[in-house]
């Protein structure tokens, strides 16, 4: 299988490596006159925004865009509060931790530092005795790791390590108490089940918690309603059970990327985290970024860019990433200006500032200076986290602001400059100097051109065309940085809608596991396996590290270790081995012969789809017959061909249809299921799928 994938892997990688270095050898020929562009095809218009606006087109999709027009899908898409989302809807009520403030999913999924200081006696139990006995749960966990911890006189542990033995032993014994336990809850009424354990000996809590048997397990937290399932996983966490809201989030991102009908909302809000990005690791962002997204990145993504952009910097997660919220004005009340405070104990942190120019708006070659950087660091002083540590909100702190007016970037900001009349009322003073600064750069050309720019990479192509950018920039100065306004721009260009730049972006692993189950209409079951296949591609979600996010160009994403790893999660799904996702590609394949409901008639049914040409390879396959022909296409020839329209949505190249049909010739026989669901794998695993 590797040598198959490395094959597939040449087609996209080696070879135009190859033409660039024979190209290369030869002095450059005079510059020729750009080629004229070649619009796609209607169909094709339809399948540019489906793969560009969506991750992947579901059976049928294509035919109800071409129903309604592609002009009037994107404007419902650019108005998700139209579109009903029930089926996600359902699925996301699974995850209580997506609608929590941040100081709620702390109290909830507590981290080692606020178990400490319930430990401690620092902070009272919850009121709420679910959550209590959770808490109980964990604080005996905290104190019997401090004992295991603890050095004598002699520089020897207080009680010795266990041996291998008794800790079999134990084991044993543990897992016959969760056993009896299972037992008792089982004869209750579901609703009285969790009541039942939490009465229990938190050492019996734990060890049911711990060692229930599997099958016991998914049953019983299947009868858990949300929240009890919640406590559940918390008290058999570690120490600390905060991960939980982290795995949350991550399941119904692909939850979201897999169901929703917002798509293009969905898109654009993973399009814009990764513009603004942060990393969950960092300190108290645990808690913070399910709210960064909800409240910040989610709800702005369509709207205006200075709105979006003063968002995310007064958001706690922000704020304790870029490190902003630790900054002092060197002259500030709390640095030394107040004759009582201890002078210059801590100083100006310029991680925010250089980053909202660099990375945020007019970019690296924005023309700002390092003074600028230093200026605006000095401006934000003050934009802060009231208690960082215990979730709390955003604030804005006079004692930490440095006074008087800033030169920066060409502009003198002050507190009492007439332009900060102009901003909400209810801005503290000190604050407004900050807000006033994110709106000059949210209004500047440099940042017009770099937001347009990094929207068409993400939309058009590695290197979009720069007179392309050139017109996003200007519908976004002229409409004061609306995103639909600039997308539409986008949408409408001759280059979106050219031949030129076609099926010419490469999948990330994100888009990449996602489209394989939309384009197979596939449920996805077990969303935590997605998570944990999408940490072993190199993308983990929410845990890029660097501010610049994760790479969305295909030099980081297409090799041949990339396409061995997606050719393993191919087979192992539809060969219904993966984390016991039941896949079915014969429904795959019917589906991809079958007139979708939106195609009424057969002349709204598009000349390429699948069920076209698969009436044009029987009719080849029984004339062919008719006269003797050799070459008639077999059944697994046809099914092939439907699969490849179907998942890939046009044709694929000889070389890719040669190596798929040499794999399948080397292994051994086998049934016609087990057949069908190898082809639809090679499929997936096609250099034409890996791109969209």
């Amino acid at each position: 299988m590797r040598g198959f994938a490395t094959a597939l892997a040449l087609l996209i990688v080696v070879a135009p490596l190859h033409a660039q270095k024979k190209s290369n050898a030869k002095p450059k020929p005079p510059a020729a006159k750009p080629a004229a562009l070649v619009a796609l095809s209607p169909q094709e218009k339809a399948q540019q925004l489906l793969n560009r606006f969506t991750f992947g087109p579901r059976p049928g999709d294509l035919e109800q865009v071409l129903a309604i027009t592609p002009e009037k899908w994107f404007e419902q898409q650019l108005n998700p509060a139209t579109i009903p989302d029930p089926v996600l809807d359902k699925r996301l009520n699974d995850y209580p931790t997506l609608n929590m403030q941040p100081e709620q999913a702390l109290l909830v999924f507590p981290g080692r530092g606020a178990v400490q200081q319930v430990a401690e006696g620092k902070r009272p139990y919850p009121a709420d005795s679910n959550l209590a006995a959770m808490y109980e749960v964990q604080v005996y966990k905290y104190k019997k790791d401090l004992e295991a911890k603890k050095i004598n006189a002699n520089g020897q542990p207080n009680i010795t390590p266990p041996t291998d033995a008794e800790v079999a032993e134990q084991k044993k014994t543990d897992q016959a108490t969760a056993a009896r336990i299972a037992g008792d809850l089982f004869s209750l009424p579901k609703n009285q089940r969790m009541a039942a354990l939490i009465k229990l000996p938190v050492s019996d809590r734990i060890a049911f918690t711990t060692y229930v048997a599997g099958d016991q397990k998914n049953l019983l937290l299947n009868n858990f309603n949300p929240r009890e399932r919640e406590l559940f996983y918390a008290m058999a966490a570690n120490i600390g059970a905060s991960y939980q809201i982290i795995n949350e989030l991550s399941q119904a991102k692909f939850l979201r990327a897999i169901l929703s009908e917002r798509q293009l909302q969905e898109v654009m809000t993973d399009f814009w985290f990764n513009h603004f990005n942060i990393y969950i690791g960092k300190d108290s962002d645990q808690w913070y970024t399910t709210s960064y997204e909800r409240d910040a990145i989610r709800k702005h993504a369509l709207g205006k860019f200075r709105d979006l952009l003063i968002a995310t910097a007064t958001s706690p997660a922000m704020m304790v990433y870029l490190d902003n919220w630790l900054s002092i004005g060197p002259n500030s009340l709390a640095n030394g200006v107040n004759p009582i405070a201890k002078k210059g104990n801590r100083g100006l942190n310029e991680n925010y500032g250089r980053e909202v120019m660099e990375l945020h708006t007019v970019g690296v070659d924005g023309g700002y200076t390092q003074a600028d950087v230093t200026a605006l660091s000095t401006i934000l002083t003050g934009w802060t986290v009231d208690r960082p540590y215990q979730a709390g909100p955003f604030q804005f702190n006079v004692k930490l602001h440095e006074p008087g007016p800033n030169q920066w970037f060409g502009y003198t900001i002050s507190t009492t400059d007439l332009r900060a009349a102009n901003l909400p009322p209810d801005i503290p003073a000190g604050m407004t100097e900050g807000v006033e600064a994110l709106t000059i750069l949210a209004a500047n050309p440099k940042t017009a051109h770099f937001i347009s720019y990094k929207l068409a990479q993400r939309f058009v192509a590695d290197d979009p065309p720069p007179a392309l950018v050139d017109r996003m920039a200007a519908t976004y100065l002229s409409t004061d940085g609306d995103i639909k306004a600039i997308l539409r721009t986008l949408v409408e260009s001759p280059e979106f809608n050219s031949k030129k730049y076609f099926r010419n972006k490469i999948k990330t692993p994100m888009e990449f596991l996602a489209s394989a189950f939309r384009t197979t209409a596939t449920d996805p079951a077990s969303p935590g396996a997605l998570v944990n296949t999408i940490n072993s591609m190199g993308m983990r979600l929410y845990f890029a590290l660097p501010p610049t996010g994760y790479y969305i160009t295909a030099d980081h994403w297409m090799n041949s270790t990339a396409l061995v790893d997606r050719l393993n999660f191919a087979y192992a799904l539809t060969g219904s081995k993966f984390a016991n996702q039941k896949f079915d590609s014969a429904h795959v394949l019917a589906l991809s012969l079958m007139p979708q409901p939106a195609a009424k008639t057969d002349a709204l049914a598009p000349k390429n789809s699948p069920r076209a040409k698969y009436a044009k390879a029987t009719l080849t396959a029984e004339s062919d017959a008719t006269t003797q022909q050799p070459s008639a296409p077999t059944g697994q020839d046809i099914a092939l061909h439907a699969l490849e329209s179907a998942l890939i949505g046009g044709d694929v190249s000889a070389q890719t249809n040669q190596l798929i049909h040499k794999q399948i010739a080397s292994l051994p026989a086998a049934n016609s299921t087990d057949t069908l669901n190898l082809l639809t794998a090679l499929v997936m695993g096609s250099p034409e799928f890996q791109v969209r």
